[in-house]
């Protein structure tokens, strides 16, 4: 059986202090009350760094500047197949809200550990490790 196969643009959005935004899911839905990355689905007509910028603003009502891309992951869930376009993004301005998500946290990249994520998204975690050594 072929999965669909959605395309997500995702946020790892530092600030000049070098925490990291993380979001966590509303209680209902897939991974519920997860912690994640900000981001969301593309859309046909934007690119990744424009979806990536259009879900940071509408899950938090804040702007970001989409710099380097980190990593790409493909992800088969039971249903669904996904594939995270993350990139390393950074705060421009705004008060972040939790507009849809339940709450948002800055942290620094040794406090990660103690949020529970998505499966997926340790890959994410994990590369970050990476370049922070």
């Amino acid at each position: 059986m072929v999965l669909p196969n959605k395309l997500i643009g995702v946020a790892v959005i530092w600030d000049e202090t070098g925490k990291i935004l993380i979001d966590k899911r509303r209680s209902r839905g897939t991974n519920a009350s997860l912690w994640e990355f900000p981001g969301g689905k593309k859309e046909a007509d934007e690119t990744i760094e424009d979806c990536i910028k259009r879900e940071v603003l509408e899950e938090l009502g804040i702007e970001v500047a989409v710099e380097k891309h980190l990593i790409t992951i493909e992800y088969n869930y039971s249903e669904i197949r996904v594939t995270l376009h993350v990139y390393h993004c950074r705060y421009l301005r705004g008060i972040p809200k939790a507009i849809e998500c339940d709450e948002f946290r800055w942290v620094i990249l040794d406090e990660i550990d103690g949020f529970t994520f998505p499966e997926a998204n340790e890959q994410i975690i994990t590369a970050l490790k990476k370049i922070s050594i």
